[in-house]
């Protein structure tokens, strides 16, 4: 019962995730699906060959987040309502393919999605700050900071793999064709190991509810042109991810961080992560995929190793 209280009041969102003046750029690219009918929502800056919608909250040092698959920034909870925000400033956008920026028709890859954050981190005038990457942003930031080392502070890295002989995140490229609740079904105890049959059986109302509310968060923006093939893009390139064999190059300070009972990037892949950045430190939390909702103490250990 204890653990099923704690589920029901940790209820699982499907994916993590302005006072900037504007900057926008009205030119246009025939090979973009745009959201079409609205009046664009701000900020959104030009950056390569799309428009990225961002946001920049908070007082303190800079820190760029990465969010994860599916991300979304109207989704909730984001990185905006975490205790970071008291403490840093954020950078957070919509990835590639993702929520509320642009959808290219062609394949993406990982060092489009680190060239991306390269190029925004230009396009509001940030030199050098730390980075947070989760899950797929944690893969993300693993590219990016390999590839513009220069601009990163600190590094954490959150429930994400390598790739590679560092193993990979579950593959849910491989869930395509599922219906809504039918992939939440499978993604409730994938996020968090305890969510096993056996709990579903005992616990048929919370592991609904579950269900329930990981499909609203799908739901977000599902019909908008292009949603569909822009998330198939971004999870074929989280497919092809792979930094293992050159994970010995980041010689910045990193935080490597994960939940005990997560089935997507399981402590196995954390621990590889490890033994490739020998200098890294790794810390485990109570939780699944969501543990940074889960255990308070994630954040407020995440922001003492930033603030160095």
């Amino acid at each position: 019962m204890a653990f099923s209280r704690f589920i029901l009041t940790n209820i699982i969102h499907w994916c993590l995730f302005s006072r900037l003046p504007t900057v926008f750029d009205h030119r246009k690219n025939p090979n973009i699906e745009k959201l079409s009918g609205t009046h664009l929502p701000m900020p959104f800056v030009f950056v390569r060959d799309i428009q990225i919608y961002y946001e920049i909250q908070g007082r303190g040092s800079r820190l760029l987040y990465m969010g994860g698959t599916g991300g979304d920034l109207r989704r909730r909870p984001s990185i905006f309502d975490s205790p970071l925000v008291d403490r840093f400033e954020i950078l957070a956008y919509d990835q590639r393919g993702l929520g509320q920026t642009d959808r290219p028709h062609e394949p993406y890859t990982m060092v489009d999605y680190a060239a991306d954050a390269h190029g925004l981190l230009h396009a509001v005038g940030w030199e050098k700050c730390s980075v947070m990457g989760v899950s797929f942003g944690g893969m993300v930031a693993q590219e990016f900071a390999l590839n513009h080392a220069h601009h990163v502070k600190r590094l954490v890295l959150a429930c994400t793999s390598s790739g590679g002989g560092g193993g990979n995140s579950y593959p849910l490229h491989e869930l395509r064709g599922l219906s809504m609740r039918e992939k939440a079904a499978r993604l409730v105890p994938l996020m968090d190991t305890r969510c096993d049959q056996k709990w579903q059986r005992n616990n048929p109302k919370a592991f609904q509810a579950l269900v329930d509310d990981m499909v609203a968060g799908m739901r977000m923006g599902a019909d908008e042109p292009g949603r569909e093939r822009g998330a198939q893009r971004q999870l074929e390139a989280r497919r092809d991810h792979d930094t293992y064999l050159r994970l010995s190059k980041l010689h910045m300070p990193v935080l490597i961080c994960g939940g005990r009972y997560d089935g997507i990037s399981p402590e196995g892949n954390l621990r590889a992560l490890k033994q490739g950045i020998p200098h890294a430190h790794l810390e485990l939390f109570d939780g699944g995929h969501r543990f940074l909702w889960q255990d308070k103490r994630a954040f407020e250990r995440i922001a003492e190793f930033l603030n160095g």
